[in-house]
């Protein structure tokens, strides 16, 4: 396996997900902000020109974080981060797919519109009419969550999980963006301590770290 990483939430998602597992694979750093990930050599890889792209055993490349992350869970086990049983595997599926839908896609699409602006204006097609409600929908996606939150240690209850991985990248990226996590949220401020605290929240802040 080889991983092509760069900065950015998504990516650090699966550097947070190998820390979490304690494994290491291959690592090259893809410049996205002098635009390498658009460079036609790039793109016979990854016809979508993103990051993360994960070269399979196989020779087959994958992108999608979460695609890169339920392949690394099956050839890396322990400990699941996305599940052991089906149940908790559909818990996991579940709780993605409203991160996709409620957080991650408004948030991202909100900063392309605003701040990064003048990075993706001419990369992708950017929304800057519809910034400040993508905003809004992603601060209700996180009211959301938070109120999901009570009583529970993490979003999936006793079992830390990629769902709780990908809603920390976004939100420490949120902060960098002019998108802080709301103070009124309790549960979640309170949740976001507890994923800081973990060792792999660390290692996985600078997307060159463990590079070969």
């Amino acid at each position: 396996m080889k991983l092509y990483q760069s900065i950015g939430p998504n990516p650090r998602v699966v550097l947070m997900f190998l820390e979490e597992k304690g494994a290491t694979i291959d690592r090259t750093f893809v410049d996205i902000m002098a635009g390498d990930n658009r460079a036609p050599e790039f793109l016979k890889l990854n016809p979508f020109g993103q990051v993360p792209l994960l070269e399979m055993d196989d020779g087959t490349y994958l992108s999608e974080s979460t695609a890169i992350c339920a392949y690394i869970e099956d050839k890396f086990p322990e400990p699941a981060l996305i599940g052991s049983t089906a149940e908790e595997r559909a818990v996991t599926a579940m709780l993605v797919r409203r991160l996709d839908y409620d957080v991650v896609a408004p948030m991202t699409m909100g900063f392309r519109g605003a701040e990064g602006l003048p990075m993706f204006q001419n990369r992708v097609r950017c929304l800057p009419d519809a910034a400040d409600g993508l905003k809004a929908c992603a601060r209700d996606g996180l009211a959301a969550f938070d109120a999901l939150l009570a009583g529970k240690t993490w979003l999936a209850g006793d079992r830390f999980t990629l769902a709780d991985i990908m809603l920390y990248c976004l939100t420490e990226f949120g902060k960098q963006v002019g998108q802080p996590m709301p103070e009124n949220l309790a549960n979640l401020n309170d949740w976001s301590g507890r994923v800081a605290a973990r060792p792999s929240a660390a290692a996985s802040m600078n997307a060159k770290t463990g590079i070969t």
